[in-house]
């Protein structure tokens, strides 16, 4: 049995990369590590709408993470090295690796990230896009 797609009515052309970025986050891990929140942080007449995205990175250094855009994703990435000259009694507190993926949508800037007590910001604007009406010419064959 084949999966429908919902965009496969014919008046819906064009949105492969969207049905693409639907199987991504569909394939994508259940891991609720490291935890997040994404907030609204404004939006007035004037101002373009503004995210943010904050995730609990306690115990990382910001020379640990890092934060890239790649085409629409914003991926984040934690890494930790286990210090082999520490001896532990109880070690409950584990050295890990993560990779969270965030899909953008046309259009969504990053314009910032700060490190401050364990919370990763990472601030996010959506420009207004232009409103745009252009008349497309009919030729003729006769």
């Amino acid at each position: 049995m084949s999966r429908q797609s919902p965009f496969g009515h014919p008046f819906l052309l064009g949105f492969d990369e969207i049905e693409q970025a639907l199987d991504r986050l569909a394939k994508s891990s259940g891991d609720g590590y490291p935890p997040y929140n994404i907030e609204r942080i404004g939006r007035t007449e004037t101002e373009p709408e503004k995210l943010r995205i904050m995730i609990a990175v306690a115990g990382f250094a910001a020379e640990q993470l890092e934060v890239t855009l790649e085409e629409n994703q914003l991926v984040v990435r934690g890494r930790q090295a286990d210090d082999r000259e520490r001896q532990f009694l109880h070690r409950g507190i584990a050295a890990r690796q993560f990779q969270r993926t965030f899909v953008l949508a046309d259009g969504m800037e990053v314009t910032g990230a700060d490190l401050s007590n364990g919370l990763l910001s990472i601030d996010l604007m959506r420009p207004e896009p232009a409103r745009i009406v252009r008349r497309i010419g009919i030729q003729t064959r006769d």
